[in-house]
């Protein structure tokens, strides 16, 4: 840093503050230092920088599951806020929530030298299993009801259900039928019991629910057993990839949507809306959710007083996969 301060004819407090990305400095003599700084191949040390600071800029994730459209979404969130941030990320991805697992990935960690952890698991399974946070290690949670302990940031999945069932019932059904996901994930509980309740708050009867995985497979096999029962006019799977395999399975049969059945989704992926039918969705906001928790973790890094971070709300994507009952 001496040698840059030398070239760009500055003190080592300004190329502190370059460097570092703290305190004003004007723009001719922040480029002044930074073509010293390309002149002279100087690169910032991070293991320096974090005796000073006592921080080592990194950010690591736990994230359980890859495949879910919301948390590759997630993820990248993560990543682009992280660096807007000047920190970097450690991901350890893990095959199971069985407490060894997860504890492995929490040791994982600390010797990567984190300043703190997000963690995008399937929550229901991570409170099964027997792990133990390493203390005084910040954490936050994504999708999880742990928010006793822990911050956590999540989507309104209440809201986003709601709105699903109430746009098929204002149509003129009679029920709505649910294709819920893993009985093991918050994001599907939420969901079905927001589905349940709007239901019973008007007094309809409420159809046996339809277990599914997430998959289109699942919702294929859902499908398929839906399109066998009388007066099935309305479905709401709890996720677009499932909503795609109950559309083709009623398809296939000439059971015309929205003719004959109307279907709804949840999660709003880009690819739904090229569907034909298109896909009537619930869009929801991975994006600012990952965004979120990097701020909330940086809360937790400061020692600032927690604020409670509001769900991340949904939007109603009407298209037309959905239409009002036949007339009987």
């Amino acid at each position: 840093m001496e040698d840059v301060a030398r070239e760009a004819g500055v003190s080592g407090q300004t190329v502190s503050r370059v460097v570092n990305s703290r305190g004003y400095v004007g723009a001719a003599t922040r480029e002044r230092v930074e073509a010293a700084m390309q002149s002279l191949g100087y690169r910032p040390n991070s293991a320096a920088r974090a005796l000073r600071s006592g921080r080592f800029r990194t950010i690591g994730v736990v994230m359980f599951s890859f495949s879910s459209y919301g948390n590759q979404r997630t993820l990248d969130a993560i990543a682009v806020r992280a660096a807007q941030l000047g920190y970097a990320l450690t991901l350890i991805p893990v095959e199971s929530s069985a407490g060894e697992t997860v504890a492995g990935a929490f040791r994982r960690l600390e010797e990567h030298a984190v300043d703190g952890i997000i963690i995008v698991i399937e929550a229901h399974q991570l409170d099964e299993a027997d792990i133990e946070i390493p203390a005084g290690l910040p954490v936050v949670f994504v999708d999880s009801n742990r928010a006793d302990t822990h911050p956590f940031v999540d989507t309104d999945q209440a809201q986003g259900a709601t709105l699903a069932t109430e746009h098929l019932l204002d149509l003129g059904h009679d029920t709505v039928w649910h294709v819920a996901g893993p009985a093991k994930s918050y994001s599907a509980e939420r969901r079905r019991e927001a589905w349940r309740a709007t239901l019973d708050a008007r007094g309809l009867t409420i159809p046996e629910v339809i277990q599914g995985d997430w998959s289109a497979a699942s919702g294929y096999e859902a499908g398929l057993r839906l399109r066998e029962l009388d007066g099935v006019t309305a479905v709401f799977a709890a996720n677009d990839q499932m909503a795609i395999g109950v559309l083709r399975a009623f398809r296939e049969v000439g059971r015309e949507v929205p003719g004959d059945v109307s279907i709804v989704g949840f999660d709003g992926l880009p690819d739904a809306a090229q569907l034909w039918p298109p896909l009537t969705t619930v869009q929801q906001h991975p994006e600012r959710v990952g965004a979120l928790a990097v701020d909330a973790l940086l809360v937790e890094l400061d020692g600032e007083e927690r604020q409670q971070t509001p769900l991340v709300g949904t939007e109603l994507i009407v298209r037309e996969s959905t239409a009002p009952p036949k007339t009987r």
